[in-house]
């Protein structure tokens, strides 16, 4: 069991890449045009090994909430990391004087367990839906497919700077060939333009990364790392950390989108094939909000509160340009593009609140975002399919033409809306409130960088959300019928409405998206312990905080003092000076403190929280 624990997060990356050489070697190449025998067996293997992907990804799920630490406590309760392997991966041969050190270290935590998850799930989802509609070179394509999926895991997998960033920039290759050869008319353009943006930015980045690593040299006995827990420990300066964040900003916002690095995006998602849309929205952008939650944050807290004004700021400019842009689109894709540019400022938004709340919000926003945008990119797919047009004004009216496509489509739609009790609403509501509630200071903790003007603004974001999306349903599901000539097509399998296949694709989906609305401390039971302990623990040390490795508070006299249950992180204040003491301090709840499994805490753990500020 220990050697499947450790071993558990490899098999999730080395699967689709196993899965990727399958069906390049074993499926027959035709030219021009694939043969029906070699286009069933490249997209049957395709969908085996994401299936088995997915499967291993629910294996690592239970491990997770399975492991224990030192302790013997969860390490879900603790925000801890678990499913470890560190391995050596380069270093000098000189024993003595060892001058690199680079790591395959991987492992997995509550801010990065649920977006693995995500991705193992909608690939296959993704990998299906492309069977009717991908008929030329199905080898390569699903081969990508794989390939994309294989890059994504690794990023949310890696506690080493480096694979993290090789994981991130190998995402670029498979999507670039994906849009520019399967795409639309303008697919050229889409791609170069994709690459060059993203490129270009993670540059940038890259010389941020390079940099730490020499600050870690020089800093821990010319060992040149880029291993995570010592680029945390790293100690620099204002100067040094606001630099480094202009760095890794380049990279991440380009990602996001974050306003207004996102002009790449509209153009992208409209020429993509579907399953390339599903997994960039889905997925890819979460790469860059991940990015700023792994180590903006953390690793450069100083630079992160003196940045979060100018962060939110962009945040609600993108959520209410966005929504408006969105609002007059006459292209379906191109609307549900400029929507996730609304919905990601969201994000970023309860990120850079700097509490529990914003940001257990914006984690569970991402997984969020990616259901039912992803979902939404899917319906559209199968419109297209059928009548080979995204325009409003060609189609029209379908509800009574195509049932089962307009109750997901509507339903996806009140999902992206945050219809209370579907899964976007829990995740909105507690981006807000984060937002809200951060100007206060409470219990020790300084004011945080915003307040309710900020989250009055973004709320405007919700009201032209319902708008242009409830607008968007309308045309195309009510009013008189509009089909372009000789449609819709149904050629390749399809009917009219959706097949079967169709409808089983979507179905898992929209259960995922009434269990997280219904049940939202599934996710949130992990997703809490570990904003506090790897990001907030860290933002706040800047101030003299710090978590203490023994799980305890810390009298004044530096005894320990047995944590009380329901306080999942502890930190201590060492602030006191000449007496070597460290001050008791017990951590407030961050502004707002989510329960384990909903939104009414216990009288026990509510006790306890009370008892721990005495």
């Amino acid at each position: 069991m220990i050697e499947l624990q450790e071993w558990i997060l490899t098999l999730l990356i080395a699967a689709p890449l196993a899965g990727a050489a399958a069906v390049a070697l074993f499926g027959t190449a035709g030219a021009g045009g694939d043969r029906p025998a070699e286009g069933t067996s490249a997209r049957g293997l395709a969908l085996a090994f994401s299936l088995l992907t997915a499967g291993l990804a629910v294996v690592a799920v239970a491990l997770f909430f399975q492991a224990r630490g030192p302790t013997g406590r969860p390490v879900a309760d603790g925000g801890e990391y678990a499913l470890v392997l560190d391995l050596s991966w380069v270093r000098d041969t000189d024993s003595i004087r060892r001058q690199v050190d680079f790591r395959y270290h991987v492992g997995v935590d509550g801010l990065s367990l649920w977006l693995l998850a995500l991705t193992a799930f909608i690939t296959p989802l993704a990998v299906w839906a492309s069977f009717s509609g991908i008929r030329d070179r199905q080898r390569e394509y699903y081969a990508l497919m794989l390939l994309l999926e294989a890059g994504m895991i690794g990023v949310f997998c890696a506690r080493d700077l480096l694979l993290f960033y090789i994981f991130f920039e190998f995402t670029l290759v498979p999507l670039f060939l994906l849009i520019g050869v399967w795409g639309g008319p303008q697919r050229r353009s889409a791609a170069g333009k994709f690459f060059l943006y993203t490129f270009a930015g993670s540059m940038l980045t890259f010389a941020g990364v390079l940099y730490l690593a020499w600050l870690a040299a020089a800093q821990h006995g010319g060992v040149f790392t880029f291993d995570l827990e010592k680029l945390y420990a790293l100690q620099l300066t204002p100067r040094q950390q606001g630099w480094l964040f202009l760095a890794f900003f380049a990279g991440f916002a380009i990602k996001v989108p974050l306003f207004p690095f996102h002009t790449w995006l509209p153009l992208a998602h409209t020429e993509a094939p579907t399953a390339g849309s599903v997994l960039l929205a889905g997925v890819l952008l979460k790469l860059g909000t991940y990015g700023f939650l792994r180590f903006s944050l953390p690793m450069l807290p100083e630079a992160a509160r003196a940045f979060a004004p100018f962060m939110a700021v962009l945040a609600i400019i993108g959520i209410i340009y966005g929504a408006l842009v969105a609002w007059v689109q006459d292209d379906f894709k191109r609307l549900i593009a400029y929507s996730s540019v609304s919905h990601l400022g969201f994000c970023m938004l309860g990120m850079f609140a700097l509490n529990t709340a914003g940001l257990t919000g914006a984690l569970l926003y991402m997984v969020n975002h990616g259901l039912s945008t992803g979902a939404l990119f899917l319906v559209v797919g199968m419109i297209y399919e059928r009548y080979h047009t995204r325009a409003f004004g060609r189609v029209g009216g379908l509800a009574r033409r195509m049932p089962w496509m307009a109750f997901f489509l509507l339903f996806f739609v009140l999902s992206s809306i945050a219809l209370p009790g579907l899964n976007g609403f829990v995740s909105e509501f507690l981006v807000l409130l984060g937002t809200f509630t951060s100007g206060r200071a409470e219990g020790g903790y300084p004011a945080g960088p915003l307040g309710a003007p900020y989250a009055i603004l973004a709320a405007t974001g919700i009201i032209l959300g319902a708008v242009y999306m409830l607008a968007f349903a309308g045309k195309v599901l009510f009013g008189p019928l509009r089909e372009p000539e000789h449609t819709p097509d149904v050629s390749g399998g399809l009917t009219a409405d959706l097949t079967r296949r169709e409808i089983a694709i979507l179905t898992p989906i929209a259960l995922a998206c009434v269990l997280i609305g219904v049940y939202p401390g599934m996710l949130t039971a992990s997703i809490q312990p570990a904003v506090e302990r790897q990001v907030l623990a860290r933002v706040f040390a800047a101030d003299g905080y710090e978590l203490a490795s023994d799980s305890g508070l810390r009298n004044a006299d530096g005894g320990l003092k047995t944590a009380s249950p329901g306080v999942p992180t502890t930190l201590v204040s060492s602030r006191t000076e000449g007496t070597g003491r460290r001050e008791a301090f017990s951590p407030p709840p961050s502004h707002f403190s989510l329960p384990r499994y909903g939104f009414n805490d216990s009288r026990a753990a509510s006790a306890a929280r009370e008892e721990a500020r005495r």
